[in-house]
């Protein structure tokens, strides 16, 4: 579940997702001591939130059969697994489903016969769905499962026409990441298995289907589609979208898809992507999927982007005009090489896909744009970061997790996989040098891919293939401060942003004399700048200050959502209530996390504000998608004082 050229904490993302970005800003959850990183190495492989059990058997290929009913919002078909027995004495295939309507379990002979399997749907646990056992007996290199979705299916949102850019036809998406897959597709839902898949999807003749998959750009919209994805893939990246979706190539090798008005302003926004690719092929070896393409999402997507392989979904908050939160694209692009070639194989080890990514996409961003941009991205995720961790438990502040036991990956996810995990490959590359270490990043991807890794088997290679290169270079100590302790290390080196010193001169000069800063100044600012600008006015400021900053640079009404998630926060703690109109409209219109949960959460500390955010919630929620929804409906319940308990009563005489 998302991050820059854009650059802005986008970098969190983000996924899964890319995915994905952080959950949202609440109370830290309760998680075990510091020292319970020390996982045996024997279970780091072990995958908490997936009741599969690869150790006996594995899917290889999944065979999908499709029908979209946009009626009912619900996906109905066929799944057809090709099976590798690991265990020859195992007799059940055991999977992960999540409100899923199972219809039939038969097993599939070499020559197309089928014979009724047995099956077994456990009761539903609140986090992880329900455990489908399938009795197996004679181990068939093949079983056939017939199902139907949930209209309320996590990982699907199904808009009405009026949600929709266009307001013509019905739209529908998929959001697999972390265990959101098995919400539409009986499977291991589990990053440690990779299969390849296929699938013939029919629907409505008028909405196009696409997948990630080999998407064909003149594909005809006629509702009948075939994809095949020939690379294996973990399950958080099966991905599927329809709607009224058309094609505008970038290069011969990427495109945008995206509602025709939307098209248009997309390609151009993403003009650089072919170059991007380019720049990370030079230093991280060929891109090994084929097409890169882009799916523009209505604005309701949860999240800035979701790295699904050959097909980005992308949020259209980042097309600004500008190109200034483009970084989304290289964040995504990156993970290309960083999660989905190798990819963690749990999520507790989640800083192997987003930690590296977000290294990846800086050296994107400072090849296409410069060392200053990148270096200001990075100084804002910072930033960021240290300003989270002050409010988490301290296991949560390692980039090694836990076991997640109970606890849901996407409520796991926080800024220290994106941050803390490239800062650490950052330190690594300024303890070995770029000659050294561009290499040692390059053949990690080479050696794994297509794999799945954890963190044991990181530092194995890293010790192996790095750090005796140059021994005493990097200590057991540093690498356990890094990777098993809370926090950011002391002796970390933290970046420096020629430009932002302009703007805390300009801010500063501000602060003392009311003079706002020129416009020969500000006139050279891009978000990276008003973003810090606008972090380092402090909690809160007099209410003609911000009338002052708004009538100069109109924050309010901002179509920058980067911008628009910090100002309004910061107008709704001083009580600049000529922002409240604007922040939500904000809120109703865009659905996506990382924008608009700081400022739900800002409403929520005030009864005026809690009284506004729920108003807002009501307007917004058919347009939010089902992941958001529970995320905004959570803060809100914990805000809201407990209903009063009943008078007690007298007993009878």
């Amino acid at each position: 579940m998302r991050s820059p050229f854009l650059l802005i904490p986008l970098t969190v993302a983000l996924a899964a997702g890319c995915s994905k970005e952080p959950a949202a800003p609440t109370a830290a959850p309760a998680a075990q001591p510091a020292a319970a990183n020390a996982v045996k190495a024997e279970n780091r492989n072990h995958d908490e939130s997936s009741y599969a059990e690869p150790d006996k058997v594995v899917i290889k290929d999944l065979a999908l059969d499709l029908k979209l009913d946009f009626d009912n919002k619900q996906i109905g078909g066929t799944a057809t697994y090709t099976l590798d027995w690991k265990d020859k004495a195992a007799k059940q295939l055991v999977l992960d489903t999540r409100e899923l309507t199972i219809e039939k379990v038969e097993a599939v002979t070499a020559d197309g016969k089928t014979a009724p399997l047995q099956f077994a749907l456990a009761t539903a646990d609140k986090v992880f769905g329900s455990k489908l056992t399938i009795e197996t007996p004679d181990q068939p290199a093949k079983v056939a499962i017939t199902y139907h979705t949930a209209p309320t299916a996590s990982g699907l949102q199904w808009l009405e026409p009026s949600m929709t850019e266009g307001k013509q036809l019905p739209f529908m998406f998929s959001q697999s990441q972390a265990i959101h897959a098995r919400s539409w597709v009986p499977l291991q839902d589990t990053p440690s298995v990779r299969f390849t898949y296929s699938a013939h999807v029919t629907s409505r003749p008028d909405v196009m289907v696409l997948m990630s998959a080999d998407n064909d750009p003149k594909a005809a919209r006629d509702g009948d589609y075939t994809f095949k994805m020939p690379q294996p893939i973990p399950s958080y990246l099966l991905a599927i979208a329809a709607g009224d979706l058309v094609f505008e190539p970038i290069s011969g090798r990427s495109g945008v898809w995206a509602e025709p008005t939307m098209v248009g302003k997309a390609a151009k926004e993403f003009e650089d992507t072919e170059k991007m690719i380019g720049a990370a092929e030079k230093l991280y070896g060929e891109y090994r999927w084929g097409r890169y393409d882009m799916l523009v999402l209505p604005p309701s997507f949860p999240f800035g982007g979701m790295e699904n392989p050959r097909l980005t979904f992308a949020t259209p908050t980042v097309i600004v005009g500008d190109k200034s939160l483009v970084s989304l694209v290289a964040h995504e692009l990156a993970h290309s090489w960083s999660g989905n070639l190798v990819t963690n194989s749990s999520w507790k080890d989640i800083w192997l896909n987003e930690g590296f990514t977000t290294y990846v996409q800086g050296r994107i961003t400072e090849a296409l744009y410069g060392q200053e941009m990148a270096e200001m991205e990075r100084e804002i995720d910072q930033n960021d970061l240290l300003a989270e961790v002050k409010d988490m438990s301290p296991a949560d502040q390692a980039l090694a997790l836990p076991p997640l036991t109970e606890r849901d990956p996407d409520e796991a996810l926080s800024n220290v996989a994106y941050v803390k995990g490239s800062w650490f490959l950052q330190f690594l590359e300024q303890r070995f040098g770029r000659e050294t270490f561009d290499p040692f990043l390059r053949s990690w991807f080479d050696d794994h891919a297509f794999q799945s890794a954890n963190t044991d088997q990181f530092v194995e290679y890293l010790k192996k293939n790095l750090l005796s290169k140059k021994p005493g270079a990097v200590t057991d100590a540093e690498l356990k401060a890094w990777l098993d302790e809370p926090g950011i290390p002391a002796f970390a080196t933290k970046a420096r942003s020629r430009n932002f010193t302009i703007v805390d001169t300009a801010r500063i000069s501000w602060e003392g004399s009311d003079k706002l800063p020129s416009s020969q100044i500000t006139s050279e600012w891009g978000t990276q700048e008003w973003v810090h600008f606008i972090d380092g006015m402090g909690k809160t400021l007099p209410v003609e200050k911000l009338a002052a900053l708004d009538r100069a640079y109109h924050f309010t009404g901002t179509a920058n959502g980067e911008i628009a998630m910090r100002w309004y926060p910061l107008a709704i703690r001083s009580g600049y209530t000529e922002a409240n109109e604007a922040a939500g409209a904000f809120i109703e219109r865009v659905g996506r996390r990382k924008l608009i949960l700081p400022i739900y959460a800002e409403l929520v500390k005030t009864p005026e504000g809690l009284a506004f955010a729920k108003a807002a919630f009501e307007k917004a929620k058919p347009g939010y998608h089902p992941i958001t929804t529970a995320s905004v409906q959570d803060m809100l319940d914990k805000a809201s004082p407990a209903p009063a308990a009943a008078p007690a009563t007298a007993p009878a005489p």
